[in-house]
């Protein structure tokens, strides 16, 4: 099956305030993910240059590389002309193609080498797809930027594609002290709820949020659609949290209460939701908590 451009659901839920907060699985033409990264009310995991196997990127170059839909014309500031002609439009496409080609061979004779994945990867850059788990209340302005005449076309086709998304989904209605859990079962929350499970030393809610902000960091290594063992998921979170890699942790996310304090009803990048990231200490400068940790040892 070809790749393609594609948008799921992961989790999607509204606070008793009306806030709306939905995470999103959404795969696009990696060379345009910069540009996904404008968007800073987004919270982002991604599949990794840096993780993913050389070896595994080449097949997928050289089996089913982007190419874009169409070649247009040039004209003058950041848009794009009208589609060229059929000859030229297969003129550019096998010029693409030979691009991608030529970048699998150096990759390959890198990888040969022996040299580390993060840099044999990023020549294959240009060709390839990305995962991008996006969590988020605020969509507006993305709409109003991409989902327009003059953004990239390819940039266009994701922004339709998750406007679509959005309008299909139903958010599910969650209360005070509930919690956003992408990727995280039916049967893993209702055996957390379970009190009968909880004294038999079974699931707690504090694990649900550690396991969804674990799962979702596996997209880096482009792993995170089959299913993972619970004890796996909370190791990798505990390593995630003492590495002080905490964005994962942004996904997971309650509806901010009057008793939380904040100055403003933003937590992070999520208006109306109260950060799982916010609960850790320095989550902002994590060189903060290592001098401190330096100190006291």
């Amino acid at each position: 099956m070809s790749i393609t451009y594609d948008v799921k659901v992961l989790a999607d839920s509204i606070s008793p305030d009306g806030v709306r907060l939905t995470t999103l699985q959404c795969r696009y033409p990696r060379f345009i993910h910069s540009e996904m990264l404008r968007h800073r009310v987004f919270s982002h995991s991604v599949a990794s240059s840096r993780a993913i196997p050389t070896e595994k990127q080449i097949e997928r170059v050289r089996n089913d590389p982007f190419v874009p839909e169409t070649f247009n014309k040039r004209v003058k500031g950041m848009g794009v002309g009208e589609a060229l002609d059929l000859s030229k439009q297969h003129a550019c496409r096998e010029e693409w193609i030979a691009a991608a080609e030529a970048a699998v061979i150096a990759a390959e004779r890198l990888n040969e080498i022996g040299i580390d994945k993060s840099r044999a990867n990023r020549l294959l850059e240009p060709f390839i797809w990305v995962d991008d788990i996006i969590t988020a209340t605020e969509w507006d302005n993305f709409f109003a930027l991409r989902d327009h005449p003059a953004a990239q076309p390819e940039f266009q086709i994701i922004a339709q594609l998750i406007r679509a998304a959005l309008k299909v989904s139903e958010p599910e209605s969650l209360g005070y002290g509930d919690w956003h859990l992408p990727l995280v079962t039916d049967d893993e929350k209702f055996e957390a709820d379970d009190n009968r499970v909880m004294e038999r030393g079974g699931l707690s809610v504090d694990d649900l949020k550690l396991i969804s902000a674990s799962r979702c960091a596996r997209v880096s290594f482009d792993t995170h659609e089959q299913y993972e063992e619970i004890q796996r998921s909370l190791d990798r979170a505990e390593m995630l949290i003492s590495s002080g890699h905490l964005s994962p942790f942004e996904h997971v996310a309650r509806p901010i209460e009057d008793d939380d304090a904040l100055v403003t009803p933003w937590c992070g990048n999520l208006r109306g939701w109260f950060q799982f990231r916010k609960e850790f200490p320095c989550e902002d400068n994590f060189g903060a908590l290592m001098a401190k940790e330096e100190t006291t040892s």
